[in-house]
C-alpha cells in the first residue's frame, strides 16, 4: 500500500514545506508548522479534464454586457457607507474583530432588518447552538419570521441547506469553525479555511447570494488563518473598538465594489448597536477648554471628514532616555515630529517624555494630522493652550514646511458646522473653493509660522 504524501503547512502564512521546521521561513514565526496529508487528485472531480462540455470559452470584452448591480441597502446607513452603498448580490464579505466586540450582534441585527423586508435570511452559527442564538435575538428584540437559524459546522450540510432554501442573504459565524470532510486537518487550519472559503465563494457567485463570514483575529489584531483568506473574498471589514468605550468602528480595508478605508461609527447599547450619525460631535463633546496640549484636527476617513481631538503631555524625563508613547496614531510619527520641532522650531525636547493620544479610541493614520500633533506637543511643552475654536490641517515635512493635503474643502465645511472660527492650513490649499461664512482661513508655509499663529 502506497504511503500517503505528507506536507507541513504554516498556520500563519500558509508556507508549504516537505519537512517540519521549527521556524517558518515565510513569516519567521516559531512552532507554526502543522502536518497535513495531501489529497489525491485521481478521483477529484474538480480536475481540469472533468466536465469538458460545460467549460466556458473566452469572450471579447467589448461583447460583454455591463449593467450596474442593484445593491441591497440595510437600515444602517453606516454599514451601507462602508460597503460602498449597500450589499452587492453575489459578494463574499469577511468581517473580523476582537472577541466580544459585537460582530455577531451586528450581523444578527442586519439579518433581522433584511428579514423584515421581507427577504429570506439564513444565519448559520458554528459557535452557538440555536437556543443560544435565540437568547441573543430576544435581547435584541428580534422576532422576524424570515430569519432562519441553523447550528452547523459541516460545510456539506451548510451548502445543502443553502441550495434547498435558496435564501437572499447568508451569514456564516464563523469560518474557523466550518470544516470539509475531504480535508483531514482540524477546523481553523490553513487547508480547512482555504477549502471552505473557496466553496462558499463558488456558492455566492453561482447563485448570486451575498454571504457574510465572520473571521477570528490573532493577538496582533490581524484576521486569523492564511493571508490568502483576505485575497479570496470581495470585501474585508474590521470591527474595532476598546472595551472601555461604548463606541465601535467598522473599517473597510478591502472593497472591490467601493472605496477602501471607509469608516462607520456605532455605539453599543443594551438594545444592540446604534449608528452614530455625527461622530465629530461625539468625539469632541468631552473636550476640555483652555487646557495646554489639546488641539482639534480635521481628518478624512474614506469619503467622510471627521474632527478629532489630539492630546499631548510633555514632561521632563526622569531617566537617561526619554520616552515616546502614542495611542491611536503611528508611534513612529511622534519622535519624527518632535525631531522636526527641535531642529526647525528650536524647542528643546530631547530631555522630555512625550505621551500623545487620539481621544475617543479612534485610530488615525493619514499625514494631514501632522500639524495638529505638532501644535499639541508644542502647546504642552510651553504650557500654553491653543484657542478653543481653532482647527488644524496640514502635513509636516522634514524641513519644517507645511505641505498641501487633499479634500480640504470637505474638512473646512465639517469644522464650520461644529462652530470652529479659525482653521490653520497649508497656504497652498487656499483658494479654489468657497470659504464658509464666519470662518477665517489662515495659510502657513512653515511649522515655525504655524506655531506663531497658534500659540502667540
Amino acid at each position: 500500500m502506497a504511503k500517503a504524501k505528507v506536507i507541513f503547512l504554516c498556520q500563519e502564512c500558509g508556507y508549504e514545506s516537505p519537512k517540519w521546521m521549527g521556524k517558518c521561513p515565510g513569516c519567521q514565526q516559531w512552532n507554526t508548522m502543522v502536518e497535513e496529508k495531501v489529497r489525491s487528485e485521481k478521483n477529484d472531480k474538480r480536475g481540469l479534464g472533468s466536465n469538458q462540455q460545460n467549460r466556458k470559452k473566452p469572450s471579447a470584452i467589448n461583447k460583454i454586457s455591463s449593467q450596474k448591480e442593484k445593491r441591497i441597502t440595510t437600515e444602517m446607513n453606516e454599514l451601507n457607507r462602508v460597503l460602498g452603498g449597500g450589499v452587492v448580490p453575489g459578494s463574499l464579505v469577511l468581517i473580523g474583530g476582537d472577541p466580544g466586540i459585537g460582530k455577531s450582534t451586528l450581523l444578527l441585527q442586519v439579518s433581522a432588518q433584511l428579514a423584515n423586508r421581507p427577504l429570506s435570511v439564513l444565519y448559520i452559527s458554528g459557535e452557538e447552538s440555536e437556543k443560544q442564538t435565540k437568547l441573543r435575538a430576544d435581547r435584541l428584540s428580534i422576532k422576524e419570521d424570515q430569519l432562519y437559524v441553523m447550528a452547523e459546522t459541516n460545510l456539506e450540510y451548510v451548502v445543502d441547506a443553502i441550495e434547498d432554501m435558496d435564501p437572499d442573504f447568508v451569514v456564516i459565524d464563523s469560518i474557523q469553525t466550518i470544516y470539509h470532510d475531504a480535508v483531514t486537518s482540524a477546523p481553523g487550519s490553513v487547508s480547512q479555511v482555504r477549502e471552505c472559503t473557496s466553496m462558499l465563494m463558488k456558492v455566492a457567485k453561482t447563485k448570486g447570494i451575498p454571504i457574510f463570514i465572520v473571521g477570528h483575529v490573532t493577538k496582533e489584531g490581524a484576521i486569523a488563518g492564511p493571508r490568502l483568506l483576505e485575497h479570496m473574498v470581495d470585501t474585508v471589514l474590521y470591527f474595532e473598538g476598546e472595551r472601555h468605550h461604548s463606541f465601535r468602528i467598522l473599517r473597510s480595508v478591502k472593497n472591490r465594489f467601493g472605496s477602501t478605508h471607509e469608516m462607520g461609527i456605532f455605539e453599543m447599547k443594551e438594545e444592540g448597536l446604534v449608528e452614530v450619525a455625527n461622530p465629530s460631535e461625539i468625539f469632541l463633546e468631552e473636550r476640555s477648554q483652555g487646557v495646554a496640549g489639546s488641539t482639534v484636527v480635521a481628518s478624512m476617513e474614506g469619503t467622510r471628514p471627521m474632527l478629532v481631538e489630539i492630546q499631548a503631555l510633555i514632561s521632563p524625563t526622569q531617566f537617561g532616555n526619554s520616552r515616546r508613547m502614542a495611542t491611536g496614531l503611528d508611534h513612529n510619527r511622534v519622535p519624527l515630529l518632535m525631531a522636526v520641532l527641535e531642529k526647525r522650531a528650536g524647542l528643546l525636547l530631547q530631555n522630555q517624555d512625550a505621551y500623545v493620544k487620539v481621544a475617543g479610541g479612534v485610530k488615525l493614520d493619514e499625514p494631514a494630522i501632522d500639524l495638529g500633533v505638532s501644535i499639541s506637543i508644542a502647546s504642552s511643552f510651553r504650557d500654553q493652550p491653543t484657542k478653543p475654536d481653532d482647527a488644524f490641517i496640514g502635513e509636516v515635512g522634514l524641513t519644517g514646511e507645511i505641505r498641501r493635503v487633499a479634500r480640504v474643502e470637505q474638512r473646512v465645511q465639517e469644522a464650520s458646522k461644529l462652530g470652529f472660527k479659525r482653521i490653520i492650513l497649508p497656504r497652498k490649499n487656499l483658494g479654489g473653493f468657497t470659504e464658509p461664512e464666519g470662518v477665517k482661513l489662515v495659510g502657513v508655509d512653515s511649522l515655525q509660522e504655524a506655531l506663531k499663529v497658534a500659540l502667540d
